[in-house]
C-alpha cells in the first residue's frame, strides 16, 4: 500500500487521537504565553516562529508522543516547512513517530455575518495543496466558526467547507472539515441541530470515492454526532476542545462513542518551557493518556 493508504487505514481503524499543533500567527503569542514564554523572547515574526517550532518540536520528540496513542498531528504551514531532528516535520511524524501529518490550510476568518464567520478567500490554495503533497502531508484542516443558531449562516458555513473539501480531495489529500460551534453560542444545541442536518445533506451528495473527516465541537447531547461518525463518506469524526478545560473536554468526549479528540489548548495544558525534560515528558504523558482513554470510548 502507499503511504496515503497506510495512513488512511491507521486513522480508520485505530482509537488514538489527533494533536492540533497548528496555532497560526494570531494565536501563537497566546499559546507561547501559556507555555511560559513571553513576547520579549523574539523581535520579529521569524523569531516568534522559531520559538514556537522549538515548543512543537519538544512535544513531538517527547517519548509520550507516538503512534501508539496518536493517529495524527495538525501542523501550521511554517511548521511543515521546518525540520525536526534533521527530517522534514511531516516525514519525522510518520517515519519516526507513526503519526499521520495534516496541514492547516485556511487563512483565517471573515468578519461575522448571519451569526457565523466564514473562511477568508484562499486564492493560493491549489499551490499550497501541491506543496503539501510534495511534503508528504496526508490531509488538511480548515476552520469556520458558528456563533449563533442562524439557519442561513450555518448553511453558508457548511456549503463553503464542502466546496473547499472537494478541491482538497481532487488534489489527493484528506480534508478535515471544521465548522466549529462556539461554546459560548447562546443556543448551542439548536446550532448543532442545524449543523448536523446541513452536513448530512452535503455528505449524501459526495461521490463514492470521496471521503472527508469532520472536526466538531463537543456537543450538548451525548452521541449527537453518531450518525455522522457512521456515515460511509466519513473517515473519522474528531472533536475540538473549543476552550473547555482538559478535564471537561475529556469528560464530554468519553460520553461520545466513536469520536476521538483533536485537542490543541487542552493538549498543551500544564506544559511549560521552565519544566525539566523529565517533568515535561511526565506531564505530557499523563495528558496524552487521559485524552487517549477518553477517545477510546
Amino acid at each position: 500500500m502507499s503511504r496515503f493508504d497506510d495512513q488512511q487505514q491507521k486513522i480508520r481503524t485505530e482509537s488514538g487521537f489527533i494533536a492540533a499543533l497548528d496555532q497560526s500567527g494570531g494565536s501563537t503569542p497566546k499559546a507561547l504565553a501559556l507555555y511560559g514564554i513571553n513576547s520579549d523572547a523574539w523581535t520579529d515574526e521569524d523569531g516568534m516562529y522559531r520559538v514556537v517550532h522549538e515548543m512543537r518540536s519538544r512535544i513531538i520528540t517527547s517519548p509520550a508522543f507516538t503512534g501508539k496513542r496518536l493517529i495524527g498531528a495538525i501542523l501550521f504551514e511554517n511548521t511543515m516547512d521546518r525540520d525536526i531532528a534533521g527530517k522534514p516535520t511531516a516525514d519525522y511524524l510518520w517515519e519516526v513517530k507513526n503519526v499521520a501529518p495534516f496541514l492547516k490550510v485556511d487563512k483565517g476568518l471573515e468578519d461575522e455575518k448571519d451569526g457565523v464567520q466564514l473562511m477568508k478567500p484562499m486564492p493560493q490554495l491549489d499551490a499550497l495543496l501541491k506543496k503539501a503533497v510534495s511534503k508528504h502531508i496526508f490531509g488538511t484542516k480548515m476552520r469556520s466558526v458558528i456563533k449563533q443558531a442562524n439557519p442561513a449562516g450555518v448553511a453558508a458555513v457548511v456549503k463553503q467547507q464542502f466546496e473547499v473539501a472537494k478541491q482538497i480531495i481532487a488534489a489527493g489529500l484528506m480534508p478535515i472539515v471544521e465548522p466549529e460551534v462556539d461554546i459560548k453560542c447562546p443556543d448551542k444545541l439548536r446550532a448543532e441541530q442545524l449543523l448536523k442536518a446541513a452536513i448530512l445533506d452535503e455528505l449524501n451528495k459526495l461521490g463514492s470515492t470521496q471521503s472527508v473527516m469532520l472536526k466538531l465541537t463537543l456537543p450538548e447531547q451525548d452521541n449527537f454526532y453518531r450518525e455522522l461518525a457512521q456515515h460511509p463518506r466519513v473517515l473519522k469524526v474528531v472533536a475540538l476542545s473549543g476552550g473547555y478545560s482538559l478535564a471537561e473536554s475529556n469528560a464530554r468526549l468519553s460520553r461520545n462513542n466513536g469520536v476521538v479528540a483533536s485537542f490543541s489548548r487542552a493538549l498543551a495544558e500544564g506544559l511549560s518551557a521552565q519544566q525539566s525534560d523529565a517533568e515535561f515528558n511526565a506531564k505530557l504523558d499523563g495528558t496524552v493518556e487521559s485524552i487517549y482513554q477518553a477517545s477510546r470510548t
